[in-house]
């Protein structure tokens, strides 16, 4: 893996082989990463679309007016159909408050700004992270290492101390995620000094199943492949689980320092500054 020094115009955070992941660098290129998560999210995933995004055939709203829109791009293929990956990311000084983030609308993310965890961010920024997916015929491991490795970079760049953003677990029946919520619960939620729980009008219990009775290899095994790579790096889970009915989901909040992220990834920090 390595940085490409013919595609510096393109500002590429790194390439290998033929994928190449950067910032969408035109109007042409976020509305490709748009309609490559509205066929994710709305096509596959069967989330419930407004006529606005349907008519359009695009998932778009207000954040991604803000937002960097960071893509993997299949270089042998042109146009929208080259666009594999995305990620959407929210700085802390794109915006006026830390109401402002998208997790706020499921989260209460007021722990964030008090002084406690400023302190362990070191007068570093917060990023949210967010609409994630990948095109069908490239899900794969590599894929994701090589977004994780572009985000790492990212993050140098702009002084990131935390991570943060809703990650998902298929479908809104309850007792259908009982065993993964719990798991989830007892091994990963957000310390009492930080502590993000839902907001109290979609809070949902996560401790269904005791720790001493629970089948954690099953557990694991439910979880969702983003929810087990965000554990793998050293992640903590806020506090309640949220029913998301139009994209037919549980979120949880995934929470992960970038000093943590250092000492679980270290792999993804090589060549970076």
């Amino acid at each position: 893996m390595t940085d490409n020094p013919d595609s510096a115009k393109r500002d590429v955070l790194i390439s290998a082989g033929d994928i190449e992941v950067r910032l969408a660098a035109t109007e042409e290129e976020v509305i490709a990463a748009q309609k490559l998560r509205y066929k994710v999210f709305y096509e596959e995933m069967q989330a419930s679309a407004s006529p606005e995004v349907a008519r359009q055939e695009r998932d778009f709203d207000d954040f991604d007016l803000i937002c960097d829109q960071l893509l993997a791009f299949d270089t042998t293929k042109s146009g929208e159909d080259s666009v594999i990956a995305t990620y959407r990311l929210l700085r802390e000084e794109k915006i006026d408050s830390i109401h402002d983030f998208y997790s706020f609308q499921e989260f209460d993310l007021s722990n964030m700004d008090k002084a406690y965890f400023r302190e362990l961010m070191a007068g570093r920024q917060l990023l949210e992270l967010g609409r994630s997916c990948v095109r069908e015929d490239y899900r794969s491991n590599n894929i994701i290492q090589l977004m994780w490795r572009a985000i790492v970079k990212y993050i140098v760049r702009h002084n990131v101390g935390c991570m943060f953003g809703c990650a998902s677990l298929a479908g809104v029946i309850q007792g259908d995620l009982e065993l993964p919520l719990s798991y989830l619960y007892h091994k990963y939620k957000t310390p009492d000094e930080f502590n993000i729980p839902a907001l109290p009008e979609r809070y949902q219990q996560m401790n269904y199943v005791e720790w001493e009775d629970m089948d954690r290899s099953k557990a694991k095994r439910q979880l969702a492949p983003l929810v087990r790579g965000y554990a793998s790096l050293g992640c903590y889970i806020g506090d309640g689980a949220v029913v998301d009915e139009q994209f037919n989901t549980t979120d949880v909040l995934i929470l992960l320092l970038t000093d943590r992220l250092r000492e679980r990834g270290a792999h993804l920090f090589e060549g970076t500054a």
